[in-house]
């Protein structure tokens, strides 16, 4: 359960920081803020959902840890590429902002998602003997 509460921690102080650089640039340069939101919304809610299904997956066994992990990231993808057109689609966003921000956000939090993957694993490993 630390592990959970690490990435959540850092996912909202991730989340600041970046709010906060979205802020310096609305104010410098004209950016739709709404599609901004709709495309960091999607991105936090698609690495909070890989977080937890690798949480599930983790002390299961390889068939089903793989099946959750890398079934979770072909079906995550394939419903964020539908959200994506969809929401394009519609005209619900500003294209341009959307699309740029949604990319932007998608390396930040995957690189995040890793790094909580990573550490989780280390607290799994035990020293070796001698």
């Amino acid at each position: 359960m630390k592990a959970l509460f690490d990435f959540l921690v850092k996912l909202i102080i991730l989340s600041g920081i970046l709010w906060g650089v979205v802020y310096w640039g609305a104010s410098n340069y004209p950016i739709d803020i709404g599609s901004v939101f709709v495309a960091w919304l999607m991105v936090v809610l698609n690495s909070l959902t890989g977080y937890l299904l690798f949480e599930y997956g983790f002390d299961k066994e390889s068939k089903v840890f793989t099946l959750v992990v890398f079934g979770g990231v072909a079906l995550r993808l394939l419903i964020v590429m539908v959200l994506v057109l969809v929401i394009n689609l519609l005209g619900m966003v500003k294209s341009i902002d959307f699309v740029v921000s949604f990319i932007s956000f998608y390396c930040i939090y995957l690189v995040l998602e890793i790094l909580a993957y990573q550490k989780k694993n280390q607290l799994k490993k035990k020293p070796a003997k001698n």
